[in-house]
């Protein structure tokens, strides 16, 4: 029997009543499991679109006067130059380690993964360190050249597009080097039969064929940059990121700073409706199977040196050289730098990232199987809600979860005044379940998506053994599929966990008074341009991001 007509026979009732819709939705665990879920993604959306009621007029005024066009044009020219950036970069070494042979092939086929390890905002101070007029590199530049020797401003827009386009190029390499090695050599050979060069062969095959790929990296690439703000704030580099956190910090209006949110939020949506639709009209299936175990294309010798040599140059700026000088500012700084305070800022790090990547994947693990349960269109709307979330940067999360959460605390205080007399202060406000649910909103995505992968290799001739064996929902998660999606959960609780130690925004507008993390530290010092005391914390978290990667590396190996 079929496993979905057999799921759904067993868990929907005849319809045709209110009452019977009423119990399929509401009277279904699993499905009222999912939405309840996607009410921490719906709330806070409804919560930001809802402040153009009330509207700030005088900070608008402002905005439009001073900064709004500067806002729009620097948020436009980040977006394509880092598209443009990461898209030549992971590209290329896609489709040389997928493809090509050349010197260390192997050892770069996972180690120009290592720049996701890195935040982006560690990379951008270590490289303003570096480049900057009293970096090693000025100063080595003027002891040959002369003091007035022309050097290119690193703080510019220039600047900041170089940073985030290598700290985000791993995403359209990892997405595209598959895309690559499902063709193997075959679609370019059959190009070369038809009169193709090679050169011709791969922007005329290869590349068109790597497309929905190339799009999904892409998109994951523009959702990051978009959501930045830790390197942004760094250059001082206005988008609206940084506008959204000026207007609630800066001007005190959370009114203002929704607005701009809700800007940023329909942007994003324009740039996820845009991807659905390219993706839906382009149909590419791979032509065999392990096509890209074959031979690969040897390079001449002038081409594969010039391969290694590029591939090395583009690792070693990204990760290497940063890596490194932040570890000589550690060791510089740490006899003065270290105290006990690192142990308690340490302590937060890793207490939030443990409590908000099991919160995410317990709630992640209830929506995959949930989604099993019940394969219909209102499920499957539910879970992508849940998920929307890590397309919305974290300061318009930030925002949309305080202003819910600060009205639900006035309203208890005004009834505890009014119905019993007691004054209390604020109860939720101000708290680390402010930071967790927002963390479960943001980062449910990730988590998500390797708990699911896991699911499906779950065959429904288990759930059905399952069931004649007389277990039921509760039971068959947790005595079933659980030891069997295990490694998915670990993984999942992996990338979360370092996804929230690395978090910026969020952190630093909800966390409560007092309660610093690790990134916190970095972005206090790194604002006051103390570059050496910042690199310290920078360490541990980069350390801390290698995890995840080497799990990438592990899974696409498989």
């Amino acid at each position: 029997m079929d496993h979905s007509a057999a799921t759904q026979m067993e868990e929907v009732p005849p319809a045709g009543t209110s009452a019977s819709f009423f119990r399929r939705f509401f009277l279904n665990g699993w499905r009222l499991s999912a939405f309840i879920v996607s009410l921490f993604v719906i709330i806070p959306l409804g919560v930001i679109f809802c402040s153009w009621l009330t509207p700030a007029g005088g900070i608008w005024t402002h905005l439009f006067e001073t900064v709004l066009s500067e806002l729009f044009l620097n948020t436009l020219w980040l977006v394509l130059g880092v598209s443009t950036g990461t898209i030549v970069l992971g590209v290329t070494f896609a489709w040389l380690t997928a493809v090509c042979e050349f010197p260390g092939r192997k050892f770069f086929s996972w180690s120009l993964l290592l720049p996701l390890a890195m935040p982006t905002y560690v990379l951008a101070f270590a490289s303003l360190g570096i480049l900057d007029y009293a970096g090693p590199v000025q100063t080595l530049y003027r002891s040959w050249f002369g003091s007035g020797a022309w050097f290119p401003d690193f703080r510019s827009t220039g600047g900041v597009i170089l940073v985030m386009s290598l700290a985000f190029y791993p995403y359209v390499y990892l997405l595209t080097k598959n895309a690559f090695l499902t063709q193997g050599r075959r679609a370019l050979e059959a190009a070369q039969s038809l009169g193709h060069s090679r050169t011709s062969g791969f922007f005329r095959v290869a590349l068109p064929m790597a497309r929905p790929w190339i799009a999904g990296g892409v998109t994951l690439v523009l959702m990051e940059t978009l959501a930045d703000f830790g390197a942004v704030s760094i250059f001082n580099y206005d988008t609206f990121t940084t506008a959204i956190y000026k207007a609630w910090f800066g001007f005190f209006s959370l009114a203002a700073a929704a607005q701009i949110s809700s800007i940023l939020v329909l942007i994003v949506s324009v740039l996820i409706f845009v991807e659905r639709q390219m993706r839906s009209r382009m149909r590419f299936t791979p032509s065999g199977k392990g096509q890209g175990t074959g031979e690969k294309i040897v390079l001449g010798p002038l081409m594969r040196w010039a391969a290694f040599l590029f591939a090395l140059f583009i690792l070693s700026i990204a990760f290497i050289i940063p890596t490194v000088q932040l570890c000589i500012w550690s060791l510089e700084i740490y006899h003065l730098e270290f105290s006990p305070r690192y142990f308690q800022w340490l302590q937060h790090s890793l207490s939030l990232g443990l409590s908000g990547s099991f919160l995410i994947c317990l709630l992640a693990l209830v929506l995959a199987y949930a989604r099993r349960r019940n394969p219909d269109k209102l499920t499957g709307a539910l879970v992508r809600i849940s998920t929307l979330g890590y397309a919305l940067p974290g300061t318009v999360l930030a925002v949309g979860i305080f202003i819910p959460v600060a009205a639900l605390d006035n309203l208890i205080i005004a009834l505890a005044r009014d119905l019993f007399g007691v004054k209390i202060g604020m109860l939720i406000n101000g708290t680390v379940l402010i930071m967790l649910i927002a963390y479960l909103v943001r980062f449910m995505a990730a988590g998500y998506n390797s708990i699911d992968s896991s699911m499906h290799r779950v065959t429904p001739s288990i759930d059905e053994a399952a069931r004649l064996m007389g277990m039921r929902g509760l039971s068959i998660l947790k005595r079933i599929h659980f030891p069997i999606v295990r490694g998915g959960v670990m993984t999942a609780a992996s990338l979360v966990f370092v996804d929230i130690m690395k978090e910026m925004p969020i952190t630093l507008m909800t966390r409560p008074f007092g309660w610093d993390t690790l990134s916190v530290k970095i972005f206090e010092l790194t604002s006051e341009g103390e570059w050496e005391r910042a690199a310290l914390p920078s360490v541990i978290l980069v350390l801390a991001g290698l995890i995840p990667i080497f799990l990438l590396i592990k899974s696409s190996e498989k």
